[in-house]
């Protein structure tokens, strides 16, 4: 199973919730059936028209701007048979420096998929920023303690920097009790001072922080003001990287990324990151790395990131792709997933869980299945029987799927963040 970071709460659980409400709301007087109306042609309609548009009018422009490698073969399609994945995921570009996305593109890199790190390197020029994930902030006693620092590759970074222009960011999880660091001022100074001594001595070029999702499971949230305070660590934090310059660069300052969830519902809660967040802290965060993926698990099998979901999402954070602010806009990183999922769809209950390219090809050589193309989530499926004659439903990207994201950013006017480079097949980077 391919380890990622703690998912945030099950999106398909929400969308369980939307439709039991709905149930309750038909019952309601007429005036709130013509709201419910106005709700649905803007919230539902619109964004089903607007994919559609995007279909029809961009499809064919899209497959024109992708490598000439993977044009020519015409394998970036909806038909595609298993195998081609097979015959063509392990090719390299004879010219790997070309970007074809030119918004920014954040990349993570795990060290429990070491094939990340050689992705990196080949790929360097295809991304802006670099995230390896090594490091959290934990609480020791009284205080702080930053652990991680023994995953740090100097050597790796070196070559990196020889090959491109791309920013190493290491990935922060900040697991201290948050109770304790955001009432007291000495720790949250203790914190800010702990990551940005690590960025000065090990030369980076700022960091990712991740805290967040870690704050809505310990419920402080809920609370007004324990939320105000979290949003002003967040601040100050990226402040004091904004003040600090570039160890490689005393021209530029070090750049600060902040992971955040997707909302869960139309109707945001106090616990979810949303657009008046995004507003306070535009001018101390470069960039919001955002969680669109794991909508599925194993008790609600399904698609992994889909289409309508993710421009949903799009929405309340930003408004109208039409009327938005595109300097705000480009600082949101859609979140595109490398990996896939492999689920128990027979028997009693739920099972199986998130699989690596490595994994999926396996399948593919295996059960030889046939996929099928999924248009409501702009995703690829295949079914297959296991030894013991139980069902499995197999979700993971392909070309056509990672294209259709890549155009919906651009339409956008926001880049992307990659979870992560590790998982994914050689020729996914054709497209960027």
């Amino acid at each position: 199973m391919a380890r990622r970071r703690e998912k945030r709460s099950s999106t398909p659980e929400s969308l369980k919730r939307r439709k039991d409400g709905d149930e309750s709301l038909s019952q309601e007087p007429d005036s709130d059936r013509r709201l419910i109306t106005i709700f649905v042609i803007f919230f539902i309609v619109i964004p089903v028209i607007s994919m559609v548009v995007y279909k029809v009018k961009f499809v064919d422009q899209v497959v024109i701007e992708t490598d000439s490698s993977i044009r020519n073969k015409g394998i970036v399609k909806t038909d595609i048979n298993f195998k081609e994945i097979i015959t063509e995921h392990s090719k390299t570009l004879e010219n790997s420096s070309i970007r074809h996305f030119d918004y920014p593109v954040l990349a993570y890199i795990t060290p429990w998929n070491s094939k990340g790190y050689d992705i990196a390197k080949i790929y360097n020029s295809k991304f802006t920023h670099l995230s390896p994930v090594w490091y959290d902030l934990k609480s020791q006693g009284n205080g702080l303690v930053l652990e991680g620092r023994h995953n740090a590759d100097k050597g790796w970074i070196q070559e990196l920097r020889s090959k491109g222009n791309a920013l190493i960011l290491p990935r922060v999880v900040l697991e201290a009790i948050p109770g304790e660091l955001l009432r007291k001022k000495k720790l949250r100074e203790k914190a800010i001072n702990l990551i940005v001594t690590e960025c000065k001595e090990m030369e980076y070029d700022g960091i990712v922080l991740e805290s967040w999702s870690r704050w809505a499971g310990y419920g402080v949230l809920h609370d007004p003001d324990m939320r105000k305070m979290a949003l002003q660590f967040v601040k100050q934090l990226g402040e004091t990287l904004h003040s600090t310059s570039s160890p490689r660069n005393n021209q530029q300052h070090m750049q600060f990324m902040y992971v955040v969830g997707p909302p869960h519902s139309e109707n945001l809660q106090m616990y979810d990151f949303g657009p008046e967040d995004l507003q306070f802290l535009k001018d101390s965060v470069d960039g919001f790395s955002l969680m669109t993926y794991d909508f599925s698990n194993p008790q609600n099998p399904g698609p992994n990131s889909p289409l309508k979901w993710i421009d949903l999402t799009l929405k309340l954070l930003l408004g109208s792709s039409n009327n938005i602010d595109s300097n705000l806009a480009r600082k949101v990183l859609l979140g595109i997933n490398f990996y896939g999922n492999d689920f128990v769809i027979s028997g009693d209950s739920g099972g199986g869980g998130a699989i690596t390219g490595r994994d999926y090809l396996a399948l593919l050589e295996k059960h030889k299945p046939t996929l099928h193309w999924d248009k409501e989530s702009g995703e690829h499926l295949f079914m297959y029987r296991d030894d013991k004659n139980i069902k499995h439903a197999v979700f993971y990207p392909t070309l056509m799927s990672i294209l259709l994201r890549l155009e919906n950013a651009r339409l956008w006017g926001i880049g992307i963040s990659i979870w992560e480079i590790g998982q994914g097949l050689n020729y996914f980077f054709h497209l960027l």
